[in-house]
This record gives structure tokens, sequence and C-alpha cells, in this order.
């Protein structure tokens, strides 16, 4: 009965709140990985410069916030662009704080949370987060919180992940043992709705495929583990994985192999907001 309880959340069309990772959890893993995380994050850094592109070119932000800030990588960029004395980062992981602040990019560095921001109404004019809201179970509170902390006019730039990141490995696992051992993931129509209902206006929202490439099965989960990001997912197996399995798990996956490698593809959500220039909700 537990096997088949665990396999039914396996499915991606059922993402609830509760079956996305507690956030203690996902600060204390992402604490974990301070020291090992760049020098694994080539997909995390293409996908926040890629973010950065999307910023309306006539932006020029009084105030701006890096959400989700992480080890500081798009801190110290949006100081340069803006201006480190307006910038604000913010994390859930206070050993990312740590290993961010003494290099900079920031006025303050704050722990937070995304869904509820430590920060007065209408105080920030952009708000910047890169593959950090995908960790947050309530999204229609992330873009309320937003709303709020932006000033009239401000914008929100996100990334984050959809249904589909990872299918490769979630699909290698299913012919294995059918277990939750990948992360899950909302749905791009969820993004849509949530964003469509926020009261901001939409100025963009896609989603885009990365895929990267690795030489073999434990080159790939050795980097989900060094970036913090391994399996965080309730429902998931207990104790150490058995060598059978893991034989079978590579056996799997390498029917996947393409001449570049084993594929790990990311569906990426990339999304531009705005909040409207008459919304004084909030300001003080």
């Amino acid at each position: 009965m537990a096997e088949r309880s665990e396999r039914a959340q396996g499915s991606d069309a059922e993402v609830s709140m509760s079956a996305l990772p507690d956030k203690r959890q996902v600060a204390a893993s992402f604490s974990r990985a301070a020291a090992s995380y760049d020098a694994v994050a080539e997909l995390q850094r293409d996908v926040g410069t890629q973010l950065l592109a999307r910023l309306p070119v006539s932006l020029q932000p009084h105030r701006w916030l890096d959400l989700g800030s992480g080890t500081g990588y798009f801190t110290r960029a949006l100081g340069e662009r803006y201006g480190q004395g307006a910038g604000l980062a913010v994390d859930i992981a206070e050993g990312m704080l740590r290993h961010a602040r003494p290099q900079g990019g920031a006025a303050h560095f704050i722990a937070g949370d995304a869904e509820a921001l430590p920060l007065q109404a209408a105080n920030v004019d952009l708000l910047f987060s890169s593959l950090a809201l995908q960790w947050c179970a309530d999204f229609p509170r992330v873009l309320s919180e937003a709303q709020r902390v932006l000033r009239p006019g401000g914008v929100l730039a996100f990334s984050s992940l959809c249904v589909g990141t990872l299918q490769e490995l979630r699909d290698s696992w299913q012919a294995v043992d059918g277990f939750v051992h990948v992360n899950r993931f909302r749905r791009f129509e969820d993004y849509q709705q949530c964003c469509a209902a926020s009261g901001m206006q939409v100025l963009s929202l896609q989603r885009q495929a990365q895929t990267l490439h690795f030489r073999d099965l434990r080159s790939l989960t050795t980097s989900l583990k060094d970036l913090g990001a391994h399996n965080l997912n309730p429902g998931r197996p207990g104790g150490l994985t058995g060598r059978a399995r893991i034989r079978a798990l590579v056996e799997a996956y390498e029917r996947w192999r393409q001449p570049a490698g084993l594929p790990a593809t990311y569906q990426v959500v990339y999304g531009v907001l705005q909040k409207l220039p008459g919304d004084v909700a909030g300001v003080a």
C-alpha cells in the first residue's frame, strides 16, 4: 500500500503545495551547498544572464532586490548595472548569505522568505529572482508579496522551472521502481494562470527548454548534490539506494545517450511582470 501511494505521488500533473519540499529542508540543503554551488552552476548562470537580458531597457531602479540571491553571482551583476548601494539581497539559506556577503554587490544581505518578504510596502523598483521560486509552495502568495513591495510601475523579473524538468532522469527512475526520486515542479499553465490573476501586467511569460550533457549518471547526480538541488520532495524513498537499482537506473538512462553525452533537460520559465503605475495599494 505504501509503495502504491508513493507511486501515485509521482505524477507531475498532480503537483500540490504538500507535494513540494519543506522550505526548511530547502534552506538547509542550499546552505550546505554554498561552497560547491558556483563550480557546477553553468545552467544557473546562463538562465540568470538570459533573465537580465529580458529586463526593460528603460528600467533605472532607485532600489532593486535580488530574491533567492544564493552565492551572489547576480547580486554582483545587478550591483554593477544599477549600483551596489541601491541593492538588497534576500535568501532563505543563511549559508548562502554568509558566502555571498563578503563579496559585496548589494548594500544589505537579508535572510527572508519569498512568501513573506521582510520589507515594507512599495520599497523596490525591481525584484529580480532567478531559479529560486520553483521551491515556493504558494506561488500566488509570492506574486502578492512581489506586488506589495514593488513601487507603482516596478518590475518583477523571474525565472523558474516547470514540469518536464529532468524528465530523462524521472523516466529512467520510473522504469526502475516508480518511486519519487526527482523534484516535482509546477505546470507552465499554472504559472500562466497565477500571473494572469496577480493584478500585475504580464509583459512576457515564456517557457524555454535547455539541455545540459553529462559524461555519465554519476556526473549528473553529483552536480545536483553540489547545487543543493537533489531530491527534496515528500514521498522520496528513505535509506540508501541498492546497487542493483543503481545498475538498472544506469541502463535505463543510457537509452537517452546522445553524441554529446547523457542529456538533462530543464524547462525554464521566464516571466516579466509590471505593477500598474496607478496601483498605490500598500503605499505609505
